[in-house]
C-alpha cells in the first residue's frame, strides 16, 4: 500500500478510495480544513462511504457522493454540521470539496470532486483535498443527476489503516 501513494502523501491525512471503475487517492487539506478533513477520516473509519453512489455527476463540473443515509443526496451522517472553513484554495480539476445547503455551515458527510477549474465556488464552498492520483477514475464516472445506474464508493480508508 505505500508504494502506491504518491510520493510526500501523508498516510494520516490521505482516503484511498476504492470505487467501481478503479482507485481514487485524496490527500487532504487538514492545513486549511482541519474539522473536515477529521470528518471524512472518522466516516471512513465508520464504514459510512461504503456502498455509496456518486448520486450527481455533472460532465465539465463534477462528481458527487457521501450521502451514506439516503444514498440520493439528501442526507448525511449522525454527526452535526460542520461550521464553514472557506480558505483561498481555488477549486480548480481534482479539487474536493464538502456539499452543502444553501447555510454555509450545513457540510456533513457529502463531498465533490471537481472535473474542471469552478471560481464561482472559490469562498463559497469549503476545500477538503485534492485527488493526487485516479483522475482517470474520477473521469470514467456515470454521468447523470442521478446516474441510472451509478458508480458507487466500493470502500474509504484512510491510508495509514490499511499500511504495513
Amino acid at each position: 500500500m505505500a508504494e502506491s501513494l504518491p510520493p510526500g502523501t501523508d498516510p494520516q491525512n490521505t482516503l484511498i478510495v476504492e470505487t467501481t471503475p478503479g482507485r481514487i487517492v485524496i490527500k487532504l487539506r487538514d492545513d486549511v480544513a482541519p474539522q473536515h478533513a477529521e470528518r471524512l477520516k472518522l466516516l471512513a473509519r465508520e464504514g459510512f462511504y461504503d456502498d455509496v453512489p456518486f448520486h450527481r455527476v455533472i460532465d465539465g463540473f463534477m462528481a458527487q457522493t457521501g450521502d451514506g443515509e439516503n444514498g440520493d443526496g439528501t442526507g448525511g451522517s449522525e454527526h452535526p454540521d460542520l461550521p464553514a472553513e472557506f480558505s483561498k484554495v481555488p477549486f480548480e480539476r481534482g479539487t474536493v470539496g464538502m456539499a452543502r445547503s444553501s447555510n454555509p455551515h450545513s457540510a456533513n458527510s457529502q463531498f465533490f470532486i471537481m472535473f474542471d477549474e469552478g471560481s464561482f465556488l472559490n469562498g463559497q464552498y469549503t476545500v477538503v483535498g485534492e485527488v493526487v492520483s485516479g483522475m482517470d477514475v474520477v473521469d470514467k464516472l456515470k454521468r447523470g443527476e442521478p446516474p441510472s445506474r451509478p458508480d458507487r464508493i466500493v470502500q474509504m480508508q484512510v491510508a495509514a489503516d490499511v499500511m504495513e
